[in-house]
């Protein structure tokens, strides 16, 4: 009987332990009107401490110039760029040992690309690909759910629908 009791109140122990365990609950992605990334997240178990939250995504852009009527003047007028996208933030945990956010991260750089005077230049369209939220303090990582590409301008052959 001793023994049983044991082995139910180390179960017992071990169930609370892992439900203290940081988790997230969600994380949700968007591309704003600027072309970033932008996560927003809810997780928990991570006692009264702070966390360093870390987002990383491989981003893809095509940037163009558009004259003062809001149109590509010109087939070349344009560029595409890819690289690692990344924001890092550290959040406080609230009282009950959650902490709820928003990262934000890209679109990547354009480079040496720049346009004649009179133009403007803008994203035309962007995506983001092998997206992932994580807690760098405690050991936890979460993929989030949500469309990671936006058009802003129509360029043939350029962005995809």
């Amino acid at each position: 009987m001793k023994k049983s009791l044991l082995i139910a109140a180390a179960l017992t122990f071990g169930a609370g332990q892992a439900l203290a365990a940081a988790h997230f609950f969600s994380a949700d992605a968007s591309v704003n009107s600027n072309g970033a990334l932008v996560v927003s997240f809810d997780e928990a178990g991570v006692a009264n401490a702070t966390v360093v939250e870390s987002l990383t995504a491989q981003g893809s852009a095509v940037y163009a110039c558009i004259n003062r009527g809001g149109k590509n003047p010109s087939a070349s007028n344009k560029t595409a760029v890819s690289g690692a996208v990344r924001a890092d933030n550290t959040f406080s945990a609230t009282k009950n040992g959650r902490v709820r956010g928003t990262l934000e991260a890209g679109p990547p750089d354009e480079g040496n690309f720049s346009c004649p005077n009179g133009q403007d230049l803008v994203v035309a369209c962007v995506r983001y690909t092998d997206v992932l939220l994580s807690d760098l303090t405690n050991g936890v990582s979460i993929v989030p759910t949500g469309t990671f590409s936006r058009n802003f301008l129509s360029i043939p052959g350029s962005c995809p629908n």
